[in-house]
Formats: C-alpha cells, structure tokens, sequence
C-alpha cells in the first residue's frame, strides 16, 4: 500500500462513525437495563462506594447474537470491521481525543469535592491531560472507566470475529489465525465471567491491539509444528491461571481478609497487606500472567517478524512503569508494613529475576 492509499484509508468514514456511534450507543443502553449482579467497589477516602452492574457477559452474548442475526439476513456484512480496519482506528483514535478533552473540561469545572468527581490538578496540562482529573467521572449515570473498560474488551472480541469471518470467507482459515481467535475468546469470556474481580483491581485502560494481530495473520500464513502448538497453549494456560489465580486470591481477600489461601490461612502483614498464595511469591505476580497471556496471543503468528510482537513489548514496557508508580505510592501509603511485606516478599514480578 503506498502512502496516499494509507493516508486516504486513515480518514473515518460516516460508515466508520457510524460503526463506532452504534457500539457504544448499545452498551450505554443496555449496561443499566439488564440484570447482572450489583457489585460494591472500594471504599474511597471520603467514605462512599460506587456500585457496578456487573452485566457483561450477558451484554456480549446478546450483542453477537444481534450482529450474528443482522449478518445472516444481509443487513451488514460480518467483515464491515476487517475491511474498515484503518478507518475504525483512525476514528476510535479521534473519539478519544474528544472524550479525553471534554473529560479534562469538565474536571476543571467541577465543584464536587467527592473522592470520585474531586478535580486533581497539577497545572501541567500534558500531565493532566493523560493521566486525567478525576477518579471516576461520569456522564448520565454511567461510570465512564468501568464503561470503556468493558467496551475494549468487547471491541476487542467484536474485531476477532470480523477478521475470522474475512479469513473464513477468502479460505485462508489457518492453525495459527485459530490458535489466536481461541485464545483470545477464552480470554475475554473469563474476564466478564469474573467481571466483578475487576472492581477491586487498578486495572490497566489500554487497547489490546487485536485487530493487528488478527490482520497480520490473514495477510501471513505462519506454520507452526506440533511442539509450538503445544507450548504456546502451556505459555497461555501458564499465564491464564497465574493471572487469573493472583486477582482472584486479592478480590476473596478483600471481601474476606480470613479465607484461605492455597488451603491454609492467610498471612498478612500489618493486617492489611495479602502475604500468601501468589502475593507471597512476588509483589505483582498478577502482572506476570498479564504478560505470559499478551505473549501467547502474539505466539502463533510465529517468529519471522517482530511486529505481531508489539502488544507484549508495549505492556512490558507498561508494567513495569506501572510497577514502578504502585510500589512508590504503596511505599508512600503503608511505610514500615511495606518496608517488611518488600523484605518477605524481594521479587517485584518475576522471582529469581526481577
């Protein structure tokens, strides 16, 4: 592709907005409407708690019913996405512009004093802009970082499909393309599944970059022998249950700071930092299944180029800048406990090496 047909594929389309406006306009309407478990979050500095609908699965499910059903009766076509790939980036990347600048305004123009609304302003205006103002601002009632959170991870799986379908549709169905697509379901099922482990997290707002690796599959055809197949599986199972184990372990904890762990209770140091189970084997062992999950993700595209390879490198790099800001601000929050929980505890995400 030369540089005018790129250039002229990146400018959003009204079908492209359109795409985009319809998303969110359905996950607006039907996240207060259907029934899901109302999860309490936090309890923040003032006091209040917010509370969540933790209906998400039930809203993906009927949201790839309806797109299936629109499919098969000719009213959209189930590659509108891999076909409109740039497009769609170009115009979920001004979308967020517009949504992190209102966000910023409408910060600066709060009065609300609430730990959620209470503006944080630094006068760096950068700065402001990128990490934002507020904790959790809202708009109609609709927690904004739970929403987009949640409309990633849909995206996320939504983008998959159009590209299975493309693949499915010019016979270009490869091991690698299904190796990607399962993991990824599987992944993204089990976070709704246990969607409400998310609102004790600080999770990372981040775009998964499916569309690139689906894309870079249906344009490569890596062949992959029996044993990658077999260790990019054991490199995701490893990563699932590691991730999946270590928020699991810090959710129950926080609900119930006496339930076992691992079949035996609890150490805690302080009484308030978990001890056990992943958190005793190192500091942000949940980081490490995140990264052994981008990893598999990226596996079966092979090694012949390094870009499938982004989305790992960008989290690493992430993380550990992460990593580096949680350990000052629990060093800042929890002083001598976290002095001992560091001494018990040496290794930040991998043990033995980091």
């Amino acid at each position: 592709m030369d540089l005018g047909l790129l250039l002229h594929a990146l400018i959003p389309s009204s079908t492209s907005v359109a795409i985009l406006a319809a998303f969110f306009t359905y996950l607006a309407i039907v996240g207060p409407i259907l029934p899901g478990k109302v999860v309490s979050g936090v309890i923040l500095q003032d006091g209040s708690r917010l509370h969540y609908r933790c209906n998400g699965l039930l809203s993906l499910l009927l949201l790839v019913a309806l797109l299936g059903m629109a499919a098969k009766m000719g009213y959209i076509s189930p590659t509108v996405i891999s076909d409109r790939g740039l497009e769609l980036l170009s115009a979920t990347f001004v979308f967020s512009c517009i949504v992190t600048l209102a966000l910023y305004a409408a910060g600066c123009k709060s009065r609300n004093q609430g730990s959620s609304l209470k503006p944080h302003l630094t006068g760096n205006l950068i700065h402001d802009w990128w990490f934002g103002i507020q904790l959790n601002p809202q708009c109609m009632g609709i927690d904004l970082k739970f929403f987009f959170v949640r409309a990633g991870m849909m995206g996320w799986l939504i983008i998959n499909l159009s590209v299975l379908a493309r693949s499915i549709q010019d016979a270009t169905l490869s091991q690698s393309m299904i190796l990607y697509q399962l993991f990824c379901v599987l992944y993204i099922l089990d976070y709704f599944f246990y969607e409400e482990y998310m609102t004790s997290t600080w999770d990372i707002i981040a775009e998964r970059l499916g569309f690139m690796l689906g894309w870079w599959l249906l344009n490569n055809k890596p062949e992959l022998t029996t044993a990658s197949v077999i260790a990019n599986c054991f490199v995701f199972l490893i990563g699932y249950l590691v991730f999946r184990g270590a928020n699991k372990q810090k959710h129950v904890f926080k609900k119930n700071p006496k339930a076992p762990i691992w079949g035996r209770p609890p150490k805690v140091i302080g009484g308030k930092l978990l001890a056990s189970g992943f958190w005793g084997v190192a500091r942000h062992c949940n980081y490490l299944g995140d990264l052994l999950l981008a990893l598999s993700f990226s596996l079966p595209c092979g090694i012949s180029s390094p870009i499938p390879y982004f989305y790992p490198i960008y989290l690493l790099i992430l993380l550990i800048w992460r990593e580096r800001r949680d350990e000052a601000r629990c060093a800042t929050k929890y002083k001598e406990v976290w002095a001992e929980y560091c001494k018990l505890v040496p290794w930040r995400i991998l043990p033995y090496f980091y």
